[in-house]
């Protein structure tokens, strides 16, 4: 599948897919996404992008003026994309990327948190409540600014993911087989 930035300082670039399963947001999605978000919530922005793939969802915030992004995944081949693709765009310096479970990475020290702006698009296998506890661990360890976004990629037909108290959910929309949930925190 070939990968693009859509807008910004970056649109129309291409990026590095992993080599492996993953299943990199298209560019349709990638668009609806962020034009539902506007600028306002990317320009500036601190980004957290939980399970990255091949990082092109931080990618994209920083092509449109996000401040820094902090990318996160456990698997080798991802690391070698996004690695690849933050060097090829010069990002390097504003992008970092640690490679570790998400689960993991959320319970250490966490230097850039909190963070406005969070993307977690967990492979489509991943059970709700794993997702779930997830959205917990940012909530119960304050990673996510008071009135951050949190944008979530579920598959269509499964479960939804419970979201922490006090937190809401903005919008859902579907797009082919995915069911792209926006809350704020």
């Amino acid at each position: 599948m070939a990968l693009r930035v859509i807008a910004g300082a970056f649109g129309g670039r291409r990026l590095v897919a992993p080599q492996d399963d993953a299943r990199p947001s298209t560019d349709r999605l990638k668009e609806a996404l962020f034009a539902s978000l506007g600028p306002d919530r990317v320009a500036g922005a601190v980004v957290l992008d939980l399970y990255a793939g091949s990082g092109a969802l931080a990618i994209e915030a920083l092509s449109r003026g996000a401040e820094r992004a902090v990318l996160v995944d456990h698997s080798a081949a991802a690391e070698v994309a996004i690695r690849a693709n933050l060097r090829a765009l010069a990002l390097e310096d504003v992008g970092r990327f640690d490679r570790a479970a998400v689960s993991r990475f959320l319970a250490r020290p966490i230097p850039e948190a909190p963070f406005g702006l969070v993307l977690l698009d967990p492979p489509y296998g991943t059970p709700a409540s794993e997702v779930g506890a997830v959205l917990a661990l940012l909530a119960a360890r304050a990673v996510v600014a008071p009135g951050a976004t949190v944008v979530i990629e579920r598959p269509r037909t499964g479960e939804p993911a419970p979201v922490p108290d006090g937190w809401q959910i903005e919008k859902e929309r579907p797009y082919g087989d995915t069911l792209l949930v926006v809350v704020i925190a």
